[in-house]
């Protein structure tokens, strides 16, 4: 069942709910937009929205226009320290907004930025927080990695290093050992880096594995021994790193698109949400042995980029976020019980647009890889052209949704709406 709908005003290519209570019901969604013309540009936003599904409430109550935005991050929950939202820019700059009251009074919330610095002459195409807060990690396009120091309101580029040959689309800090970090990277390269033995200090390189880019990591908030990857190979990949010198493969899934971000549910332990970029949306329940998708969204008929859940005490929602769509859709499933029944799916209207788009990827294999592999070329992303990022040799897939089972539905009864 619909609820509401919103109109972004650009590309929705992140979104993230508030970790911080009680601001549970903050959802962020960043864009980002090529502005073609004899002097291109690329522009983007960060809206908020307010998302409580107990009375179907979507509501866009506050939007702050920006460069083109990658990616952004709610701090981690650290004592008092509020909800600081990280943002990594097109034009090299790292920002960090907080979220607090309005001036003019009331209950109602806006971002202030707390500061923002040029960190590089490339794109900052990713961003994590140091589980103390203390330091952001960024991905560069031109396949560098830095170590940002945060304190007082004030950043400085403690670390960088070029950690990969080309683009770096995943950087994530060890939450469970801050002083490392993963990267993966267009070249197929799964990196772990020590920050206490200098930049250059690599733990372990594996180059083998994903047959593609490597697009995102996620480590699992329970077992400090557990870490995801996603791959434009299609592959949602498990490692186990407790021998951090040489992590084991544990088990794999294919997911029928390009794994472009993941998270892991915020409650249920082995349950993770993936953007799956052509292949829509997937729910899947994963350990050592194997891997199984529990539901799956592919209607939307464009790129999905953004995923994630929903905190709270009653509820376990979804948000998901497509390219080339303006547009979010609430939805409600009475087939769900109360701990799963509420997603948000972002709704594509542009059909014919993207099936162009499409017969232009088939055209774009790109160059070759380290590991053989071909490369995607990031040409068409830095020209606001996302469709690029799809192998050439992959056609267009469309999967019938499967029923949910095991862990979250007792019964097949999931339905979702054109």
């Amino acid at each position: 069942m619909e609820v509401a709908q919103c109109y972004l005003d650009g590309n929705a290519d992140a979104v993230e709910f508030c970790t911080h209570e009680p601001y549970h019901n903050v959802l962020a969604a960043a864009t980002y937009t090529l502005q073609e013309g004899d002097r291109p540009s690329r522009t983007g936003s960060i809206s908020l929205f307010d998302v409580n599904p107990d009375v179907g409430r979507f509501e866009l109550f506050y939007r702050v226009e920006t460069v083109g935005i990658f990616d952004i991050k709610w701090s981690p929950v650290v004592g008092n320290v509020g909800p600081m939202l990280a943002q990594a820019d097109a034009d090299g700059y790292l920002r960090v907004h907080g979220l607090e009251c309005c001036s003019n009074g009331g209950d109602s919330l806006s971002l202030r930025e707390i500061v923002g610095e040029k960190i590089s002459s490339s794109m900052c195409l990713c961003v994590d927080w140091n589980p103390s807060t203390t330091s952001i990690l960024v991905g560069l396009s031109d396949g560098s990695v830095s170590v940002v120091s945060f304190s007082e309101s004030q950043l400085n580029v403690i670390q960088e290093w070029k950690a990969h040959d080309f683009e770096l689309w995943a950087a994530s800090f060890d939450i469970h050992q801050p002083q490392l970090v993963y990267t993966g990277s267009d070249d197929c390269k799964f990196s772990c880096w020590d920050l206490r033995d200098g930049p250059s200090n690599l733990v372990f390189q594996n180059s083998k594995v994903h047959k593609m880019g490597v697009c995102c990591i996620a480590k699992s908030p329970r077992d400090p021994n557990i870490l995801l990857t996603g791959s434009y190979d299609e592959y949602l990949r498990l490692w186990d790193v407790r021998s951090i010198s040489k992590p084991v493969n544990e088990t794999s899934v294919c997911l029928g698109g390009g794994v472009w971000r993941v998270k892991h549910h915020p409650y249920v332990p082995g349950v993770v949400l993936a953007a799956c970029m052509h292949n829509g949306f997937a729910v899947v329940k994963i350990d050592e042995e194997k891997g199984e998708v529990m539901e799956t969204y592919t209607k939307h008929g464009s790129l999905a980029y953004g995923a994630d859940w929903q905190r709270g005490t009653l509820s376990h929602k979804i948000l998901a976020s497509t390219w080339f769509s303006h547009q979010f859709r609430l939805f409600t499933e009475m087939g769900w019980p109360k701990l799963s029944w509420l997603v948000l799916l972002c709704w594509v209207l542009s059909s014919l647009c993207f099936r162009a788009l499409c017969d232009d990827a088939e055209l774009d294999s790109g160059s070759q890889s380290d590991c053989g592999a071909s490369k995607v070329s990031y040409q068409g992303l830095q020209n606001g052209n996302h469709i690029h990022l799809r192998p050439a040799s992959r056609g267009l897939k469309e999967l019938a949704v499967l029923p949910i089972t095991g862990l979250l539905v007792k019964k097949p009864s999931f339905i979702l709406f054109e």
